[in-house]
Parts: structure tokens; C-alpha cells; sequence
């Protein structure tokens, strides 16, 4: 699944009810239990980086002071989450059909020749809407994250398939629920 920064491709890809690759959670989990990391990034950003677990605070700041400072934290966390991406695809290979739930799927050319792509877009009040419920939120950062994704027309344009997630839960549940139909079903008669 791609889309912009609070387009709601997590709650999307629980809709599909089927094994979901979270990438932003799989950070969060490195950011508390890998020492590795740590170490990592300890030693590329001293002045910021102080204790284990990483605080994402110490992160902000590190991006804050210095934007360069995202693409060193980037390259010790992104070769971590694709090594769990991997095993995660190698744990789930016999499934039906798994969700890559990856902001920069697109922009780190995660995605393969035959994936399905699916752009999730929504409306701009709605994004601020949950961006703004985020804990840690801040909009100097969530500008740096959004300058660092591919423009959202030349992803959805990359896409097989739209969703316009602006409507309610359940609506949106019976529209996945067909969109996830149509693609098992594509899929089968190939």
C-alpha cells in the first residue's frame, strides 16, 4: 500500500484481513529492543542519540537540527526493517495474499515486477485530521517526511488501484472487502 503521510494505509491494510507488514511499527520496535541500532546510531549522531531505548524526541531533534540527519538515520534503520520485511514475506509465502504496509515502498524500490500497488488517498482536512491525533507530532518534522516521499501523482500513477479512504469504517470495510475479491480473483485466473 502507498499514499501519503496520514492517508490511513495502516487502517486500510487491517481491512484486508490478511498478514500486514507494518513498516512504521517495525521501526518502533527497533527503536526498543535492537541494541545494534542503537549502537549505530549512537555513533553517527552522538549529540543526539544519548540512551537505550532510542526516544523518537532524540530522533526529532537530530532531524531538526541538521536534515541531513534523516538520511543517516535512514541508513542504519532502513536495512533493518527490509531484512524483517524479508522475513516476513518468507514466513507468509503460502498465504493468500500479504500487505506491505511501507511509506517508501516506492522511493526505496521495495516493490517488485507483479506486485499489486494500491494508492490510498484521502482528503487534506482529513490527513491533518489524524496526523494532528499522532503522538510525537510535529509538523517541521512530518514536512521533512513528506519532502522525502515521491510525489503522491507520480505514485498513484504507478498504481493498479485507488482507494479514497474519506469515507466512513464501515464503508470503507465492504470497499476493501470487494477490492480484495477482485485482486484474488484477477490473480486466480492468470
Amino acid at each position: 500500500m502507498i499514499g501519503g503521510i496520514g492517508s490511513g494505509k495502516s487502517f486500510l491494510a487491517k481491512l484486508f484481513r490478511c498478514p500486514v507488514f507494518n513498516a512504521d511499527k517495525e521501526v518502533e520496535a527497533i527503536y526498543k529492543k535492537n541494541r545494534n541500532c542503537f549502537k549505530k546510531l549512537k555513533k553517527k549522531l552522538p549529540n543526539f542519540i544519548k540512551n537505550f531505548p532510542i526516544r523518537k524526541k532524540e530522533l526529532i531533534s537530530a532531524i531538526n537540527a541538521n536534515k541531513n540527519n534523516l538520511k543517516k538515520i535512514s541508513s542504519v534503520v532502513h536495512p533493518i526493517v527490509r531484512q524483517q520485511m524479508r522475513k516476513f514475506i518468507k514466513k507468509n509465502r503460502n498465504a493468500k495474499m500479504i500487505i506491505l504496509d511501507i511509506p517508501l515502498l516506492v522511493e526505496n524500490k521495495l516493490n517488485k515486477p507483479g506486485d499489486i500497488l494500491i494508492f490510498v488517498k484521502a482528503k487534506k482536512y482529513k490527513i491533518l485530521e489524524r496526523i494532528k491525533k499522532r503522538k510525537n507530532f510535529n509538523k517541521e518534522i512530518v514536512k521533512k517526511l513528506k519532502n522525502n516521499q515521491t510525489a503522491l501523482f507520480t505514485k498513484m500513477k504507478l498504481s493498479n488501484f485507488v482507494v479514497d479512504n474519506s469515507f466512513p469504517p464501515s464503508i470503507m470495510n465492504k470497499k476493501i472487502k470487494l477490492l480484495k475479491n477482485k485482486i484474488l480473483d484477477e490473480r486466480n485466473s492468470t
